[in-house]
C-alpha cells in the first residue's frame, strides 16, 4: 500500500511539473511564435522592411528602450503589452540581446515589471493632461 502511494505522489508530482513546463516558454520559443516571421529566426530581419536584430546597436545598446519598444510597438511593428507577459517579455528580449553573436545583459522579469509600470504611468500623465493649453 505505501508503495502505491509513493508511486501515486511521483506520478501526480511528474504530471504538475510537465503541466507547469509547457505553460512556460523559453526565449527562442517565444520570439519563434512572436517575432521571427519579420525579423526572421537568424535576427537578420529583410532589409528596407524589417530590421536586423542580430549585430544591431539598438537591441545591443539601452535594454530599457527595447523593453519599451517591445511593449509600445514602433513604426510597423505592433505592441505586445497585452499579449506578453513580464516572464515572455523578459525571455524574448534576453534571447534576442544574447542570441546570434549578440552579447548583451539579460533582462530580469523585475526589470520588464517596471518599465511596464513606468509605461502605463506615462500613458495616464497623457490623458490627464489638458489639450488646450493657452
Amino acid at each position: 500500500m505505501k508503495s502505491m502511494v509513493s508511486k501515486s505522489l511521483w506520478v501526480a508530482l511528474i504530471a504538475f511539473s510537465a503541466g507547469a513546463h509547457a505553460e512556460s516558454m523559453s526565449g527562442k520559443d517565444v520570439f519563434s511564435k512572436n517575432c521571427a516571421a519579420c525579423h526572421m529566426a537568424t535576427g537578420t530581419g529583410i532589409p528596407g522592411a524589417f530590421p536586423a536584430l542580430k549585430g544591431s546597436k539598438f537591441v545591443l545598446g539601452d535594454a530599457n528602450a527595447v523593453v519599451s519598444t517591445v511593449l509600445k510597438g514602433r513604426g510597423g511593428m505592433p505592441t505586445f503589452a497585452a499579449s506578453l507577459d513580464d516572464d515572455k517579455l523578459s525571455a524574448v528580449v534576453s534571447y534576442v540581446r544574447q542570441s546570434w553573436g549578440n552579447q548583451a545583459s539579460a533582462v530580469t522579469v523585475q526589470d520588464v515589471k517596471t518599465i511596464r509600470a513606468n509605461t502605463n504611468a506615462m500613458k495616464v500623465v497623457k490623458k490627464e493632461q489638458p489639450t488646450n493649453i493657452h
